[in-house]
């Protein structure tokens, strides 16, 4: 997919741009807040597959247009979802006859849904090229199931953080939980999914949610960038190899590790980005990556 892919997709909930390398994946509901419902959950893994796919594409930045990143499930519109209602085989909750759908036929349903909803949040993270998001306003429930399966975040001051499922007798289920303890600690995690607290972002940054935080919005976003660039700046081949291994060093011992790095670069390190990598550093000269 070239960058006609990018210029030409379309969604209702989200909306695209490219500059030279960097790709931004922007939230694009504000007048519901960004709330997540349906059409994100279809498109999102749409639009990482296509920024994805795109060799001109290098780094992602992930942003929201509006006063708030999102402020979760549009509970108005998932509810009966959620409740395994609307999505049974036979349609209606019934099975497909006119008797209603057994407990397990509803759960089973429900757990259908949330299993597409956890993979249209895994995409973030399954997208080979690294993405940075940049967090603003309100970020709450599944806006930080969304973030956490990003590589970075920035944030702005006004930024508002909270696991908040629990405040709605809901377990939370997509990435919070199994992905915040390697970002945040363990700790900090049981205090935020526990008690549902709001956390501001001087407190984020502090636990580690946060890499950085900007003044507004508009400064976050183009620390977003910025970042991101420093990123495309790099080869490809090495940035792209740096997000795989490190995804894979989850569930692996130090040793099963290094033992799956070595075999990586047993096949990469032959490049023509390494030649010129050591090139430019003998001619005092700033490298261009092809990403061959």
């Amino acid at each position: 997919m070239g960058e006609s892919a990018i210029a030409h997709f379309e969604s209702p909930v989200l909306s695209m741009e490219q500059d030279e390398a960097v790709a931004t994946v922007w939230l694009d509901r504000p007048e519901a807040r960004n709330a997540m419902g349906t059409d994100l959950w279809r498109d999102l893994p749409r639009a990482m597959e296509v920024v994805g796919a795109d060799a001109s594409v290098r780094a992602v930045v992930l942003a929201a247009k509006g006063p708030h990143f999102s402020v979760g499930l549009d509970l108005k519109e998932m509810g009966s979802i959620l409740a395994g209602g609307a999505a049974d085989e036979g349609g209606g909750g019934t099975g497909g006859s006119s008797s209603p759908a057994s407990m397990a036929a509803r759960a089973r349903a429900a757990r259908t849904n949330v299993l597409r909803l956890q993979d249209s949040i895994t995409a973030v993270a399954r997208c080979p090229k690294p993405v940075v998001a940049a967090v603003h306003g309100y970020c709450i429930g599944g806006g930080v199931d969304l973030i956490a399966a990003c590589d970075i975040r920035l944030g702005s001051a006004d930024a508002v953080f909270s696991v908040r499922e629990v405040k709605m007798a809901i377990v939370a289920d997509l990435g919070s939980l199994q992905r915040l303890p390697a970002i945040v600690g363990a700790g900090h995690l049981a205090e935020l999914a526990l008690t549902g607290k709001d956390i501001n972002a001087e407190r984020a940054k502090e636990i580690g949610l946060l890499n950085d935080v900007a003044a507004d919005a508009e400064g976050a976003c183009k620390a977003a960038r910025a970042m991101a660039a420093e990123i495309a700046a790099n080869s490809p081949i090495a940035v792209q190899g740096t997000k795989a291994v490190l995804a894979a060093n989850e569930g692996r011992t130090v040793a099963e590790g290094l033992d799956y790095v070595a075999t990586w670069n047993a096949g990469m390190l032959a490049s023509d980005d390494l030649t010129e990598a050591v090139t430019a550093f003998m001619e005092k000269r700033a490298p261009k990556f092809t990403g061959r």
